[in-house]
């Protein structure tokens, strides 16, 4: 009776860590928005007023949203969205084109992709337009249902803006914005940028377009602030299936974030990043450490997947290289002591390496040169060096200028735990950077 009770405890737990697991990685992997933008109250009722004036009245507005990287602009966004799309008449009318600065490089493609959004492929069939100005606006006609009063709103999304500003003429934001000042339909356009100085890129007819109405998502999170959410990040739902499990977890994950070492792991993520991104990073491969036999996160889980995550991926990619490939390095960073950062070539480094091998070594072996020049383009293929923009194919391989990509902290810690590195080498390597 004994063995069935406890097996069954055993699958209750093991159902319990599933579920877990299910919950938190659907939390940290799609994003899920928060009900209500928290610190962000007064941006997140201007932006949601200026849409509801595009999506209900037909009133054209543009808009910057501005903050650094994993402020909260893009949550901003989509939670005002989400609000705007509850009302049944706004879901039915407002159409979404969605664009990035990085995905649409030129107006061409973001014409192209304008066009697929609004689902408008077989209407423009095969015809041929002058200009960007007359493709737009004949794919804002063909939206309309009527008159202009009954044209179909459309919220344009410019993620990454600053880079649209780069596009020839910025012909693509000057049409957007022409439309939306002059009210031919209504049209919101919204901007995601982190450049502060978004505005100095536009050209003057671009600027006098544009309404100058700008958000600013400035992080004032407080430390403080920043524990509550790891608590509530790792915190079961009141509704979670066993009660009891769920109390012992989030109790546990209380206790977890009052323990020092974590504490002071978390300040260090807090004060290297506010983005809740890099958070869950952390956060995901802290969970991958719960299972069975380890039903709840220990201070032991989050220490090493701090390491893991703060891990220094060339330093890594230094492991694995030969003797020969490392002495090559050492050498590049000789050169760059010797010459003040200037770039070098395959031959200094050959030379560097020559000298080494005749005054100090005695247990490498004298490499030939088309050897240590395979090495040389090993390092390249690695990106551990790399070609000075500049250093045109013309040249001959031996004399193309390169430059080192890795600091002393990075070899220095590699050599320290390079396995059965030779005494000498190490040696060379102290003298190099002495």
């Amino acid at each position: 009776m004994s063995k069935r009770k406890a097996k069954k405890t055993h699958m209750t737990v093991g159902a319990c860590i599933s579920q877990v697991q299910t919950i938190l990685r659907e939390r940290f992997c799609h994003q899920m928005l928060p009900e209500k933008p928290v610190g962000m109250e007064s941006q997140y009722k201007h932006l949601l007023e200026l849409l509801k004036r595009t999506a209900v009245h037909g009133e054209s507005n543009s808009v910057l949203i501005v903050g650094p990287r994993g402020s909260g602009k893009t949550m901003l966004l989509k939670c005002v969205l989400r609000e705007l799309l509850e009302v049944t008449e706004v879901k039915k009318n407002v159409l979404q084109v969605h664009l990035h600065g990085l995905l649409q490089t030129d107006d061409r493609i973001a014409l192209k992709e304008i066009t697929r959004q609004l689902n408008l492929e077989n209407v423009v069939g095969d015809k041929v337009f002058g200009s960007f100005a007359e493709n737009l606006a004949f794919l804002l006609e063909a939206l309309k249902k009527g008159d202009r009063s009954n044209s179909r709103p459309v919220f344009f999304i410019l993620d990454e803006f600053d880079l649209f500003a780069h596009h020839k003429n910025q012909t693509l934001l000057y049409n957007l914005l022409d439309v939306s000042q002059s009210a031919q339909a209504p049209i919101a356009v919204i901007g995601l940028t982190c450049r502060l100085d978004v505005l100095e890129l536009l050209e003057k007819r671009v600027k006098s377009r544009f309404s100058h109405r700008q958000i600013q998502l400035l992080s004032s999170l407080s430390f403080g602030k920043y524990l509550d959410n790891v608590i509530s990040q790792l915190g079961l739902p009141q509704d979670f299936p066993d009660t009891k499990f769920s109390e012992e977890w989030n109790d546990s994950i209380k206790r977890l974030c009052e323990d020092k070492a974590v504490m002071a792991v978390l300040q260090k993520q807090y004060n290297s990043s506010k983005d809740f991104r890099s958070l869950h990073m952390l956060l995901i491969l802290t969970l991958s450490q719960v299972s069975v036999s380890n039903p709840s996160i220990k201070p032991a889980d989050l220490l090493e997947a701090s390491r893991v995550c703060g891990a220094d991926s060339k330093a890594n990619m230094l492991h694995g290289l030969s003797i020969l490939e490392l002495c090559l390095i050492i050498a590049m960073k000789h050169l760059n002591d010797i010459y003040d950062g200037e770039p070098f070539n395959f031959q200094m480094v050959y030379n560097e390496f020559k000298k080494f091998l005749q005054r100090k070594s005695h247990s490498i072996y004298n490499f030939d040169k088309p050897v240590i020049m395979k090495a040389f383009e090993h390092l390249q293929q690695l990106e551990l060096i790399r070609s000075m923009e500049g250093s045109t194919a013309n040249i001959q391989k031996d004399y193309q200028l390169m430059k080192l990509m890795l600091d002393h902290n990075q070899v220095m810690e590699c050599l320290q735990k390079y396995p059965q590195c030779p005494t000498d080498v190490k040696q060379w390597a102290m003298s190099a950077f002495g």
